[in-house]
C-alpha cells in the first residue's frame, strides 16, 4: 500500500502579512480604548486643553483661557448655595444681606477655543493630599480663599473639617486629606503698618520695600501659593520706610510714586522667591489685578454712578474699564518675565479683563457693614456701596476655577 502523503498548508507572505496587519490594528484598537478609558476615568484630566506645551514646557496660545465670554447658566451654576457654606464671611454673603437679584449667581466663564474643566472638590482635595495651598495678599485674595474653602466645604463631612484663626494666618483643614487651603493677610506684600489683620485702616501707609521675611517665613514649605498685591497700591505715590517701625526715627522715610514703589516691592518678593522657593516641590500663581467698577459711565451709565443697581454684565467684548492699572500690570509682567530668565516661572492668572466684564457682580449695599450706616447714607446708597469686593457664589469661583485647571495640569 502506498504511503499516504503529508499534506502541509503553508500559508502565502500576503496571509501572513493580512494576520499581523489585523493583530497589530486589534492591539492598537485596544490601547486606544484603554487611553480613552483612563482619560475619562482621571478627572478629566486635559480634557479641556486644546494646547501642547512647547519644549520649554509652557503653554502655547492656541487657546487662551482668558479670553472668552460670560454665558448665562442657571442650570449648572452656582457650583454651591451661599446659605450652605458653613464658613461664608458677611462681607461677601449679598444673599443674605438683603439681595433679591441673584442673577450673578448664574454666569459661566466660557473661554472661545476651549472649555473650562467643571470644578471638582474632591478631585482637587485628591491633589492636596498632604499639601499646603496658601493664598497671600488682601482682601480680594481672602475673596478668592473663601471662595475656595466654600467650593469644597460641601464635600467633606463636617467632623473632618475645621478652620483655624491666628493672627494674619487664617487656616482650613480637611482632616481625612492631610490638606489645608489657607489665607496669609500681607496686602503690600511687603511689611508695611497695615499688617495688623484687624486694625490695618491708617491714614499714611508705609511700607519698608526691603523687608518681607516677617511675612515670608509663613509661606515657607507650602506646596501651592497664589498671591495677589494691587489695591492698596492705587495712590500717586507711598511712604518708604528704610529702617524699622519699632525705631522709625533711626531710619530714612521718604514718598515714592508710583508705580516706581510698587516695582521696589515686587522685586524683594521676587528675590526671597528665587532664594527660598523649593523648585521641585512649590507651584506659584500671581493673581492679575481684580477690576474696580466706580465709574458707570466707563460702561455707558450715568456719570457720577457706580456699580449699585448693576443686574447685568457688560456684554460688550473687548471692553475695558478704568478699574485697573495698564502701568502697574507691566511691572508685574516685568518681574515675572525676570524671573522666568532665571529659571522660575510664575505662572499669572489673568482675571482682569473677564472680571471687567462683571459690573453687577460687586456686594454694592448687600454685605455686613463694619461702620454704621448714617442718616445720609442710607439716603444715598451709592455713596457706600462696595464696588471692589465681589458676591458669593459669582466671580472668584471662576478664578478658582481658572487656578483648578492649572492644578490638575501639573
Amino acid at each position: 500500500m502506498a504511503k499516504q502523503q503529508q499534506v502541509i498548508h503553508v500559508p502565502s507572505a500576503r496571509a501572513v502579512r493580512s494576520s499581523f496587519q489585523s493583530l497589530v490594528a486589534l492591539l492598537i484598537a485596544s490601547l486606544v480604548v484603554a487611553a480613552i478609558y483612563l482619560r475619562e476615568n482621571n478627572d478629566q484630566l486635559f480634557q479641556y486643553w486644546t494646547t501642547r506645551k512647547d519644549p520649554a514646557g509652557f503653554y502655547t496660545t492656541s487657546c487662551n483661557l482668558f479670553s472668552g465670554k460670560w454665558v448665562y447658566d442657571n442650570k449648572s451654576y452656582p457650583l454651591y448655595k451661599e446659605k450652605e457654606c458653613a464658613f461664608m464671611s458677611d462681607q461677601l454673603a449679598c444673599e443674605k444681606f438683603g439681595r433679591k437679584d441673584l442673577n450673578y449667581q448664574f454666569w459661566r466663564w466660557q473661554p472661545h477655543q476651549c472649555d473650562l474643566p467643571r470644578f471638582n472638590g474632591t478631585a482637587l482635595l485628591e491633589r492636596l493630599r498632604n499639601k499646603r495651598l496658601v493664598y497671600v495678599g488682601d482682601s480680594l485674595n481672602r475673596n478668592q480663599w473663601v471662595s475656595m474653602v466654600c467650593l469644597v466645604d460641601s464635600v467633606i463631612p463636617p467632623a473632618l473639617r475645621s478652620m483655624h484663626n491666628n493672627g494674619s494666618m487664617n487656616i482650613f483643614k480637611a482632616t481625612e486629606y492631610n490638606a489645608t487651603i489657607e489665607f496669609y493677610w500681607s496686602p503690600l506684600m511687603v511689611e508695611s503698618n497695615s499688617d495688623d489683620p484687624v486694625n490695618h485702616r491708617v491714614p499714611d501707609r508705609i511700607v519698608r520695600v526691603q523687608a518681607i521675611e516677617k511675612h515670608a517665613r509663613h509661606w515657607t514649605n507650602a506646596d501651592f501659593l497664589i498671591f495677589n498685591t494691587y489695591l492698596w497700591w492705587r495712590r500717586r505715590q507711598m511712604k518708604v520706610l528704610w529702617g524699622t517701625f519699632e525705631n522709625p526715627e533711626d531710619g530714612i522715610c521718604k514718598a515714592v510714586k508710583l508705580p516706581r514703589v510698587y516695582e521696589m516691592a515686587l522685586q524683594t518678593w521676587a528675590q526671597w522667591l528665587e532664594v527660598h522657593v523649593d523648585r521641585n516641590k512649590t507651584q506659584l500663581f500671581f493673581m492679575s489685578m481684580s477690576p474696580t467698577h466706580q465709574k458707570a459711565d466707563k460702561w455707558g451709565g450715568i456719570r457720577g454712578e457706580n456699580c449699585y443697581g448693576e443686574t447685568e454684565p457688560v456684554t460688550k467684548q473687548g471692553y475695558v474699564g478704568d478699574g485697573a492699572s495698564p502701568r502697574m500690570m507691566r511691572v508685574v509682567d516685568s518681574v515675572l518675565g525676570e524671573l522666568k530668565t532665571r529659571g522660575l516661572n510664575v505662572q499669572m492668572i489673568n482675571i482682569t479683563q473677564l472680571a471687567d466684564y462683571r459690573k453687577e457682580a460687586h456686594p454694592s449695599i448687600y454685605r455686613k457693614h463694619w461702620e454704621t450706616v448714617t442718616e445720609e447714607q442710607l439716603a444715598n446708597p451709592k455713596n457706600y456701596s462696595d464696588c471692589i469686593h465681589w458676591c458669593l457664589p459669582g466671580v472668584p469661583d471662576v478664578w478658582n476655577e481658572l487656578l483648578y485647571a492649572y492644578i490638575l495640569q501639573l
